[in-house]
């Protein structure tokens, strides 16, 4: 499956992203895992066909309600298989 790796910037912690980037992402039927990072910003991996992923992208600019999105930068990396879509807490 086409995999994305992005990097979500702006108000995106403590805002219920990474809850509702797994919600869209298990509507869409997108794989992969979402994470915080130290800097505030939000981390995710993303496995679908070019339309769910597309979809998804749109999604992140826009964010969780409460989200203030500044910037998402998307990048192709290799192709990977994921079961679901997850959550990362802090590891």
């Amino acid at each position: 499956m086409p995999t994305i790796h992005l990097l979500i910037k702006g108000k995106v912690q403590g805002v219920f992203f990474r809850v509702a980037a797994k919600e869209k992402a298990d509507e869409l039927g997108v794989t992969g895992w979402v994470k915080n990072t130290t800097d505030g910003s939000v981390e995710a991996t993303a496995s679908g066909t070019g339309a769910q992923l597309d979809t998804f992208i749109q999604w992140c600019k826009r964010g969780s309600k409460r989200a203030e999105v500044a910037e998402v930068i998307v990048s192709k990396i290799k192709d990977a298989h994921f079961n679901y879509f997850e959550v990362i807490r802090k590891s």
